[in-house]
């Protein structure tokens, strides 16, 4: 079976993936697929770093914009997504280009695994945000590992949506969320992926770049961003409520820290972001790295 042609190019948050792929797509006749678990929601376009249309340069973009904030995702979806995209821009000769960092999402497309879902519970998985909320992250971890040590050593405490998801499985279908995984079965691999992967040669470097981004984000007007989705219902939303550069707002439209502690809050989360980022990434060889 031929193969279908596929460049992913992938790195940590701030690390300027959406450039490159630009200058990907113009070199090498493409369009790019986000590859990013938040940008699919409407309204969420500074927080996110969604490309502005100037800075996409004529080059289309698909997964941008696909959902409203009340839906949830999930890597199931994007890669459904994900497969009608790749057919649409092939059908027209073109080369997919996927770009993003939510590492789970990418690595499921592109090995073609057919994953063992659990159904979703969103009341089940609204309690365990506040338990979170309420007792802190590193209770709730610690919850996770009494009944799926192995998910637990794999899922880092500051990850809450992570957690959340293990327990939630577990809670839900009476198995670990490392016995769904096992279950998943390894489809023949359709693609034939090339990844460039662009990383920083000290880890300083993409700190800076992440607080002048936060900075730039906030100059852009990402208050009045978020404030109008919380208006919306945001807090509320089963997947788009986690969003960091966002949930970072709720205790300030509370009352209770202000801007700078807002704007400290999404730095320092957005960094522990960038680390879990680094550290999916370098497991596998990439065929061509780009250092920063």
């Amino acid at each position: 079976m031929k193969k279908i042609p596929l460049l992913v190019v992938v790195g940590p948050t701030a690390s300027g993936k959406s450039a490159l792929a630009i200058e990907k797509a113009k070199e090498l006749g493409g369009e790019i697929i986000s590859g990013d678990s938040m940008q699919i929601y409407r309204g969420m376009n500074i927080g996110t770093a969604k490309p502005f249309p100037e800075e996409m340069c004529g080059i289309p973009h698909h997964l941008i914009d696909v959902a409203d904030i009340t839906e949830p995702f999930s890597a199931a979806r994007f890669v459904e997504l994900a497969s009608r995209a790749i057919e649409d821009i092939i059908s027209r000769n073109k080369l997919p280009i996927i770009a993003g960092g939510t590492g789970l999402y990418i690595d499921t497309l592109v090995s073609g695994t057919e994953l063992t879902v659990a159904e979703d519970n969103y009341e089940l998985r609204a309690e365990l945000f506040k338990e979170a909320e309420e007792n802190g992250a590193n209770a709730l971890h610690a919850r996770l590992a009494s009944v799926d040590p192995e998910s637990a050593e794999a899922i880092h405490p500051n990850n809450v949506k992570r957690v959340v998801r293990a327990l939630e499985m577990f809670l839900t279908t009476g198995m670990t969320k490392t016995e769904l995984d096992r279950k998943s079965r390894q489809k023949e691999c359709i693609y034939d992926a090339k990844t460039v992967y662009i990383i920083p040669k000290e880890r300083e470097t993409i700190y800076e770049r992440i607080d002048r981004r936060v900075d730039k984000m906030l100059e852009l007007g990402l208050e009045a961003e978020v404030k109008s989705l919380v208006e919306q219902g945001l807090r509320n939303t089963p997947t788009a409520s986690q969003a960091i550069g966002y949930k970072e707002f709720y205790p300030y439209f509370d009352g209770d820290c202000d801007i700078e502690a807002v704007r400290n809050s999404i730095c320092l989360n957005t960094r522990h972001y960038a680390k879990r980022q680094l550290t999916w990434f370098n497991r596998k060889p990439a065929d061509e790295t780009v250092y920063i």
